[in-house]
């Protein structure tokens, strides 16, 4: 697993995290427990640090990056889809970002919200909880349904499943 020491930062690994082969992962990562990061997939957190909730998956191809201003933040039983830009902002708990999303400097989103695939968020935009965001720029479209919110809040189950089965067959 290529880790790379940026000066003196060191990452931290909650217990049953699953890095796939090809992430990249460099500076002051911070993953709760649970989390999975996969196929090559970035998280480069060389000028500020990025944490990462329990729970929460990065799924391929996704690029995680901050700048000196602004860290990156993701709560816990969040699922960040394919092809996934985070850049220097916040995303509450249980939300869903859809693939090729783009989220972009001190953006902050609300727990429990979907950012719909191909959604650009600008910079310092924020959204409130339980919000359906989409377009490009983003826009908020709607409050997500009660049954939305369960629905979506959950869909980090099946990867936390999908870890453990990948972390099993790696150890046998």
């Amino acid at each position: 697993m290529p880790i790379h020491p940026y000066l003196n930062y060191k990452h931290e690994f909650g217990v049953g995290v699953y890095i796939a082969p090809g992430v990249q992962i460099v500076g002051r990562a911070i993953f709760g427990d649970h989390v999975s990061i996969w196929h090559n997939s970035v998280v480069r957190a060389d000028v500020n640090f990025i944490r990462i909730g329990e729970n929460t998956n990065v799924q391929d191809l996704s690029m995680l990056h901050v700048t000196e201003r602004n860290s990156l933040t993701i709560g816990k039983n969040v699922s960040i889809g394919h092809s996934v830009v985070m850049h220097g902002c916040t995303v509450g708990d249980s939300c869903l970002i859809g693939m090729g999303a783009i989220i972009l400097d001190g953006a902050v989103i609300g727990e429990n919200c979907v950012v719909a695939a191909g959604t650009v968020v600008p910079p310092g935009k924020t959204y409130p909880p339980g919000s359906m965001i989409m377009g490009n720029p983003a826009k908020l479209t709607r409050p997500l349904t009660e049954e939305e919110r369960v629905g979506y809040g959950n869909h980090y189950k099946s990867y936390v499943g999908y870890k453990d089965q990948y972390l099993k067959q790696a150890s046998s």
